[in-house]
């Protein structure tokens, strides 16, 4: 594999964390705009329309397996897919940016504990390490850094709920394992559209409760931008990546989301990055890389 052909893949990797990143701005920009549960099912009704438009071919491949697994697809589609967006979008209404993306961050670390628990894979020493400092860093965003918020326990409601959507993306990540013998492709459009008729239903009750928000033309604008980047293009752009350098190199890759998060919000979002801020990002990350290092190195 030469240089170019790695330099391609970053390229790709990058671009793709890069639009991750830029989901937790669209969801704060969101807010105002267009209300949340209309976001997810626009999001995802956009999608589907691009998979009718460029992805059939995969999707009619792959369909007789996606049906012998049905459960799966829908299990997956609807936890990683529309309850994750959801939550996380709710979520934006009352927490910054900058939170979204750290505690986003810690993802793969809550994948770990959670393939321990359900699959006991096992955790070495220095990986239990990286499990710990990654949740103090979680918790120093939580508790914006105060010990009074610590002793007790007060949250906030949108921290609370980005734990709630990293749960969630956590136990679809970790289902993955379980998937069916079809392409990437296939599969990411079989969880689309199941995605898509999985939120109706909310959209269906945040109308019925009152909550529902017409789209401005600003949110039309979201809701275009959340559609083709943060739930296409990186999605293809990660493939992509994977393919060119394996999932493990790849998956480094992921620990740019907070990063990026952090930095569109204070740059777009003009939001105060505070030192508790510079602390749980630093915590998180470290965290994440004492856990994939020694993963790799065994």
């Amino acid at each position: 594999m030469g240089p170019k052909w790695s330099i391609d893949a970053y390229m790709f990797l990058t671009f793709a964390t890069l639009c991750w990143g830029g989901n937790a701005v669209l969801s704060r920009l969101a807010v105002g705009e267009i209300s949340p549960l209309a976001l997810v099912t626009a999001r995802w009704g956009g999608v589907v329309l691009l998979i009718a438009l460029f992805m059939r071919g995969p999707l009619l491949r792959d369909l007789p397996m996606l049906k012998r697994h049905w459960r799966f697809v829908c299990a997956m589609g609807a936890a990683g897919f529309t309850l994750f967006n959801a939550v996380y979008y709710i979520a934006a209404h009352s927490t910054t940016a900058i939170n979204l993306g750290i505690i986003q961050g810690a993802i793969p670390v809550f994948v770990m504990v959670g393939s321990y628990l359900l699959y006991k894979e096992k955790i070495r020493v220095i990986q239990g390490l990286g499990v710990v400092v990654t949740l103090v860093g979680v918790v120093v965003v939580v508790t914006r850094g105060s010990m009074d918020r610590l002793v007790t326990l007060t949250v906030n409601d949108g921290d609370f709920l980005m734990l709630v959507a990293a749960f969630l993306y956590a136990s679809y990540a970790i289902g993955l394992r379980r998937k069916p013998p079809v392409s990437t492709l296939g599969l990411f459009s079989g969880l689309s559209i199941v995605a898509f008729f999985v939120s109706l239903p909310f959209f269906a009750g945040e109308i019925i409760m009152g909550d529902f928000l017409a789209p401005t033309p600003l949110g039309w604008l979201i809701v275009l931008a959340v559609t083709i980047f943060p739930s296409f293009v990186s999605q293809l752009c990660f493939i992509t990546g994977v393919e060119k350098i394996g999932p493990s190199r790849a998956g480094v890759f992921v620990n740019l989301v907070p990063i990026f998060a952090s930095g569109m919000a204070v740059a777009f979002l003009g939001e105060e990055f505070h030192i508790f801020h510079g602390v749980a990002l630093l915590l998180v990350l470290f965290g994440i890389f004492l856990s994939e290092k020694f993963k790799k190195q065994h």
